[in-house]
C-alpha cells in the first residue's frame, strides 16, 4: 500500500515495526511472517523500538518498587491520617538492619524477620515517646515531628553504622531476565512482583477486623475513643506495618543501589506516588507507580 506520491505508508510501516518487535518480543523470530515484517522496515526504527521497550518494562517495575515505599506512607495516612514524612528514613534504617544482620553471617531469610521485627518495635517505640504526646495538637505540629525523625535516623543511623554504601547479595545474579529482544533487570522485576503481592496483602489486611479499628481511627479518634477502640495502640501498629513495608522496600532497593543514606531520599518519589495515586488509597499507590 503506498502513497500518492509513490512514498511509503507511514502507517503500513508503523504496522509492520509494531509487529515485528512484537514477533521478537515473544520470541517467535523463525515465523515466516515475522522475517516478512523484518526485511521490510528500516532496522533503525526496531532498534529504537526496542530501546523503549526495555524503558518502558525497568521504567515500570522501578515505579512498583517506588510503589512500596509508597506503601508504608499510605499505610499510617490510611490508619492515623497524619503524612509521615520519615517514611523514607524508616527505608534506609530498614535497610541497614537487614545488612547488620547479615553482616553477623544470618542467613537472609532470618536478616529479613528479624529486621521486620525490629523496624515494627520501632514503630511501637515512635508512637508510645512521641506521637502520644501530641495528642490534640494541630496536625502540622504532627508533620514536623515526623520531619524531625527522618532528620535524626538520616543522621543517627549512618553515623553510627557507616556512609559507604554497603551491599545486600540477595542471591538472585545480576544478569538480567531477556524477554524476546527486551533485557529486564532482575531485582527490579523480582521487586515489582513483591510490590504487587505487598498492595494485595494490604488491601487483605484492612478488610479484617483489626483493619477496619485502624481506618475507624482515622476517621475519628474520639469516636473511636467512644467504642471501645484503643487509638494510642491503633496507631503504634500502623507505624509497626509502615516499618515491616520498609523492611521489604529497604531490602530490595539496597540490593539495586546499596545501602547508604540516600535510601532514605526514595521519600520524594514515593510522596509523588502518592499525590497520583491518593493519600489513603492502596489500589492508587500501585497506580501511582505504575505512572
Amino acid at each position: 500500500m503506498t502513497q500518492v506520491d509513490g512514498s511509503p505508508d507511514k502507517k503500513a510501516s508503523l504496522w509492520r515495526t509494531v509487529k515485528a518487535v512484537a514477533w521478537g518480543f515473544f520470541g517467535v523470530r523463525k515465523n515466516s511472517e515475522y522475517q516478512r515484517d523484518l526485511a521490510q522496515v528500516n532496522p533503525f526504527h526496531v532498534i529504537l523500538a526496542g530501546i523503549i521497550g526495555v524503558l518502558l518494562l525497568n521504567g515500570l517495575m522501578t515505579g512498583v518498587m517506588y510503589a512500596l515505599v509508597a506503601l508504608g506512607f499510605v499505610l499510617i495516612y490510611k490508619s492515623a491520617g497524619v503524612p509521615n514524612l520519615a517514611q523514607g528514613a524508616l527505608v534506609m534504617t530498614a535497610g541497614y538492619a537487614v545488612w547488620l544482620l547479615l553482616s553477623f553471617g544470618l542467613p537472609m531469610w532470618v536478616a529479613v524477620i528479624g529486621a521486620a521485627l525490629a523496624m515494627f518495635a520501632l514503630g511501637l517505640v515512635v508512637e508510645r515517646l512521641l506521637l502520644r504526646r501530641m495528642v490534640g495538637q494541630p496536625i502540622i505540629m504532627i508533620v514536623m515531628l515526623t520531619l524531625g525523625l527522618d532528620i535524626l535516623l538520616r543522621g543517627l543511623v549512618p553515623g553510627i553504622l557507616g556512609a559507604t554504601p554497603k551491599p545486600i547479595d540477595l542471591g538472585i545474579g545480576f544478569a538480567p531476565v531477556i524477554v524476546g529482544d527486551v533485557f529486564i533487570n532482575r531485582t527490579y522485576l523480582i521487586g515489582g512482583a513483591i510490590g504487587v503481592i505487598m498492595v494485595g496483602a494490604a488491601l487483605l489486611f484492612f478488610r479484617t477486623r483489626l483493619g477496619t479499628k485502624l481506618r475507624a481511627v482515622s476517621d475519628d479518634h474520639i469516636s473511636s475513643w467512644a467504642v471501645g477502640i484503643s487509638v494510642e495502640r491503633a496507631i503504634g501498629i500502623s507505624w509497626g506495618l509502615a516499618g515491616v513495608t520498609a523492611v521489604v522496600a529497604g531490602t530490595l532497593w539496597g540490593s539495586a543501589q546499596g545501602v547508604d543514606w540516600t535510601l532514605s531520599t526514595l521519600l520524594f518519589p514515593a510522596v509523588a506516588v502518592v499525590i497520583l495515586g491518593g493519600l489513603d488509597s492502596i489500589v492508587g499507590v500501585l497506580v501511582g507507580g505504575i505512572l
